[in-house]
C-alpha cells in the first residue's frame, strides 16, 4: 500500500523536510501544526496563547480536511506546550472543538522551545471506518 502526502493551502507550508500529512491506508497522521497563517506563514497571536491555539486547531482542520477527514475522525493527539501554565486555557479551547465528545486520547507535554517560539503544537492521528 503506497502511502498519500496530504497539503492543503489552507494550513502553513512545512518549515522544513516533512509533509503536512500522510495517509497510509484509513489512517491520516498530522504533522505538529503552530500558530501560522496559511498566506504568509506569519505568527499569529505572539504571545497570546488563545489565539494560537485557535489558530492551531484551524490549521489540523484544514489539514484533516484536504485529506477528506474531519476532528470527528481524530483518534489521538500530542500538545507540546512552553508552559504547562497555559494547560486549563488550551485544555478549554482545544475541547471546544471537538463539543461534547467522545474525545480522542491525548497527552500533554511541557518542553523547553518550540518551533519559531510558539507557545503551542499540536498533532493527531486520524482513522476513516
Amino acid at each position: 500500500m503506497a502511502n498519500t502526502i496530504i497539503n492543503s493551502p489552507e494550513a502553513p507550508a512545512p518549515i522544513g523536510p516533512y509533509s503536512q500529512a500522510v495517509q497510509a491506508g484509513n489512517t491520516i497522521y498530522v504533522s505538529g501544526q503552530i500558530a501560522l497563517d496559511a498566506s504568509g506563514g506569519q505568527l499569529i497571536g505572539e504571545g497570546d496563547v488563545q489565539a494560537q491555539t485557535h489558530q492551531v486547531m484551524r490549521n489540523l482542520q484544514a489539514v484533516l480536511a484536504a485529506g477528506g477527514y474531519a476532528l470527528p475522525d481524530v483518534v489521538k493527539c500530542s500538545i507540546f506546550v512552553k508552559d504547562l501554565g497555559h494547560f486549563g486555557t488550551i485544555n478549554e479551547i482545544y475541547g471546544s472543538y471537538f463539543g461534547a465528545g467522545p474525545y480522542p486520547a491525548r497527552e500533554t507535554v511541557e518542553v523547553a522551545r518550540l518551533p519559531k517560539d510558539v507557545l503551542v503544537e499540536i498533532s493527531c492521528i486520524a482513522v476513516k471506518a
